[in-house]
């Protein structure tokens, strides 16, 4: 499966059951190996070694209640003081990004509220900001570096 991100080593495994597992560095853990884990893996790799975020400040499958009801964030970067900055959230790559996916984000970080939302299907990655005094999303060019999301939040 070919995404718009860079390559690496992801380590995939074939279990005795048949079931196939890739190594997740976030969790330190396999787990089952589904197209949306694919582009997971690989937009984690991206971030960590091409826009230099921290892996320790970095988790996949965040729990989360909303309206009363259990909830997971595929990934939740946070600032070095643990607050959320960053919600992500990940589709495989035959599923199109649309409004229905950024309204998934968005009740997400309603609980959560961090500054900044990415959703990547592997090919297309969009990137915006939350102006809370404004209550509006300003999408940007690219995805940020570690550095200037740190800045935006002096």
């Amino acid at each position: 499966m070919r995404l718009n991100l860079p390559d690496f080593d992801i380590k995939i495994t074939r279990e005795a059951d048949k079931s196939v597992k890739v190594y997740d560095c976030l969790r330190g853990k396999s787990v089952a190996l589904t197209p949306e884990e694919y582009v997971r893996q690989h937009f984690v790799n991206y971030l960590i070694t091409v826009k230099g975020y921290r892996q320790s400040l970095m988790a996949n499958e965040v729990s989360l209640r909303l309206n009363g009801t259990a909830r997971r964030c595929d990934t939740i970067v946070y600032t070095r003081d643990l607050r959320p900055l960053v919600v992500i959230e990940y589709k495989a790559p035959d599923i199109t990004i649309n409004q229905k996916v950024f309204d998934q984000i968005a009740r997400y970080n309603s609980v959560i509220h961090a500054p900044w939302l990415i959703v990547s299907n592997g090919i297309s990655h969009y990137c915006c900001r939350y102006i809370s005094e404004a209550g509006e999303y300003r999408f940007m060019r690219d995805i940020p570096m570690w550095d200037e999301l740190l800045q935006s939040q002096q």
